[in-house]
């Protein structure tokens, strides 16, 4: 097991542009109600920031591990998606819904079927649908099949990511932790989303939903460091 403190001296100086892009964004605070190139610029730029922290490990580590390379993929899709959303009174919500909708598949795949964790796939099941009864009577069109879809496959991602948290004994590690918590901030980021889309105004809502899904962003990249291949996850499960 790795301590907090060797995570802090050893990842930390690497996440410094992401915070300082993170800042940038709030300190600016473009308004939303004039989309345009820079403020997707200034919006997208975190997430550059993490495509920098993942590449700083080396290409040869994204080569090396699958479920990395599929995080860094992810923040890709992220990206675009973010940039999409920066039109979405234009008509490009659904874009940057697709986008997320692959991101999130792509998370899933990252984080792995093992350990299974049935009991808390059950809760995720159980959660996401009274997400999507909540969210149903707002909805018309595609939308009423398009976000049961995302809360499916958010929820889907959720799981594998909660799955793999064990917080005592020998196996607890940090970035199944990070993994975990990434995933909470994200459907909470998405949530927030969707009912002040659809629902009803959510007060500070932007402040909330991008505070959220950049911290989640930063912790699935963090989960990503110390990645495990399926065969070292399988011997794992086996030993427990």
């Amino acid at each position: 097991m790795v301590s907090p403190v060797t995570v802090v001296k050893s990842e930390g100086p690497k996440l410094v542009p992401f915070f300082k892009a993170t800042c940038v964004y709030f300190v600016l605070w473009l308004p939303s109600s004039s989309p345009s190139w820079v403020s997707a610029l200034i919006k997208c730029l975190p997430i550059f920031c993490l495509w920098l922290f993942l590449l700083a490990h080396g290409l040869g580590f994204l080569l090396a591990h699958p479920s990395a390379t599929r995080i860094f993929v992810g923040l890709v899709f992220s990206a675009l998606g973010d940039a999409f959303l920066i039109w979405q009174d234009q008509g490009f919500f659904a874009h940057g819904l697709l986008m997320f909708a692959v991101t999130h598949m792509l998370y899933a795949s990252a984080f792995g079927m093992r350990p299974l964790a049935l009991r808390t796939g059950l809760v995720m099941a159980v959660l996401s649908g009274l997400c999507y009864a909540l969210l149903y009577p707002c909805l018309s069109g595609a939308f009423t099949y398009l976000v049961g879809v995302y809360v499916a496959l958010i929820s889907f991602m959720g799981w594998r990511a909660i799955a793999g948290l064990r917080l005592v004994g020998a196996a607890w590690r940090w970035t199944e932790l990070a993994a975990g918590g990434g995933a909470v901030f994200f459907i909470i980021s998405d949530l927030t989303i969707a009912l002040n889309k659809f629902c009803f105004p959510v007060p500070y809502s932007r402040a909330l939903i991008m505070s959220t899904y950049y911290a989640a962003q930063m912790l699935i990249a963090l989960s990503a460091v110390e990645s495990r291949d399926p065969v070292e996850d399988y011997r794992l499960s086996k030993a427990n």
